[in-house]
């Protein structure tokens, strides 16, 4: 039998056919961009998934630990409305309650210490390195 082509067989056989060797280029370049496109939505997922925590970082936010939480569990349960309920808190300011309540409590304090003189103010913080200051002594009766 003689070895010739064929008159029908095409004389160039396009590349993204498997060659005869087993190799398949259009296979390889396909995984490649695959796993290059799945990289990059991971990345964004993640990214997307880590918002609500990078702005209450950036605001410095007194719910940083709820918002974190929130965006996890959004993360690994695909519920929505807690993703968005972490980005809520972290966008939305929420007003501080306890700083004026203290405040009035501490005013409050002060002024039941001065008028009744019973109640001792809060002792003031000193410094172990000064020298204690001269006790105060009591004025002698005279009998």
């Amino acid at each position: 039998m003689t070895e010739g082509i064929h008159p029908l067989a095409p004389h160039h056989l396009p590349g993204y056919l498997a060659g005869a060797d087993g190799s398949d280029p259009l296979l390889a370049l396909v995984a490649g961009l695959l796993v290059a496109l799945l990289l990059v939505v991971g990345n964004f997922y993640l990214k997307l998934h880590a918002l609500p925590e990078r702005l209450a970082h950036r605001r410095n936010n007194t719910q940083l630990q709820i918002i974190t939480v929130l965006a996890l569990l959004a993360l690994f349960t695909h519920n929505n409305v807690l993703w968005v309920a972490a980005l809520l808190l972290a966008v939305v300011e929420l007003p501080d309650y306890a700083t004026p309540l203290n405040a009035i409590a501490d005013a409050l304090d002060r002024m039941t210490a001065k008028e009744d003189g019973s109640r001792a103010s809060a002792p003031q913080p000193t410094d172990p390195r000064e020298p204690a200051p001269p006790a105060a002594t009591a004025p002698r009766e005279e009998v």
